[in-house]
């Protein structure tokens, strides 16, 4: 069985965090992930408070964008986490939304240089080594940790093209894949991120909509603005978006269908008012 994580929306309000992650903990799940989007929450101090709420789960950013951040301060950053909570942390890492990093002036000349060389620079300093790196986008010269990490934290990406998701399979402990995206496009993906070299060791982690509702028509007024929004960007129609919307009695088997194509942890994002109970509810019906 896959492990099982839920994710806390951006669009709830920071101050519910800790009790929402302590809930999510009770009921039974694996991992709890936050995201970084411009203008809603920092991932640093999101995981901060879900860490200090939770005593087992593992907490994951889902993802933060390696313009915005420098190697040296999140390798800093994710160090403190660690060490304090050794092997319950995640970092995810991905290119950022263009016009976002445009927004606030850092968007690289070449996306892939700026991934790999954060990557990179973020992994050797969490390791302890004195890391320089004259790269294309990333310069470091001679900066090492004075309190690197017992236990390293994997990092992951969160890419979607072929190019990206060859390197992810290169250089990362594991990749995200965004919301809709079924078993075929997990194979797909996992295709080109083997091709990158990736090994059985390779984390592969969906994030998938969750909505129980046994009535089809309500289900679709609550989620079909989401959906939709989602299909446009992925470049389908919105019954094509692979999703855990309606009956619960379906969500242990489109949970077994990513499982055998790949997925190694599955990460739940509840739409919709009152999202504990809808997570009890999945993870109950998959014996949590």
């Amino acid at each position: 069985m896959s492990r099982i994580g839920v994710m806390f929306d951006r669009d709830l309000s920071p101050e519910d965090l800790p009790a929402f992650a302590a809930a999510v903990e009770e009921a039974g799940a694996d991992d709890l992930w936050v995201v970084e989007d411009l203008g809603w929450a920092g991932s640093i101090s999101s995981v901060a408070l879900a860490l200090a709420a939770t005593s087992r789960i593992r907490i994951g950013i889902g993802i933060t964008p390696a313009p915005l951040r420098s190697p040296a301060l999140l390798a800093m950053e994710l160090a403190v986490l660690a060490r304090v909570h050794p092997g319950r942390v995640v970092a995810g890492l991905g290119h950022g939304v263009a016009e976002w990093m445009r927004q606030v002036g850092v968007e690289p000349k070449s996306k892939l240089a700026m991934l790999e060389e954060t990557l990179l620079a973020v992994r050797g300093l969490l390791q302890g080594e004195m890391v320089t790196l004259d790269g294309r986008e990333v310069r470091i010269d001679g900066v090492r940790l004075v309190h690197p990490p017992a236990v390293v934290p994997p990092i992951v990406t969160g890419v979607v093209r072929p190019r990206s998701l060859e390197l992810s399979g290169r250089v990362a402990d594991g990749t995200i894949i965004a919301e809709g995206n079924g078993p075929e496009q997990l194979g797909d993906a996992l295709t080109h991120i083997r091709r990158g070299g990736a090994t059985d060791a390779h984390e592969l982690i969906v994030f998938t909509f969750l909505h129980v509702n046994d009535d089809p028509k309500d289900a679709a007024e609550v989620t079909g603005t989401t959906v939709a929004g989602q299909a446009d960007w992925l470049g389908v129609p919105p019954e094509e978006v692979f999703s855990l919307i309606g009956p619960v009695a379906e969500v242990p088997g489109k949970v077994a269908a990513l499982t055998a194509a790949g997925a190694r942890t599955i990460v739940l994002r509840p739409l919709g008012p009152d999202p504990v109970p809808q997570v009890k509810a999945a993870l109950s019906a998959l014996g949590r």
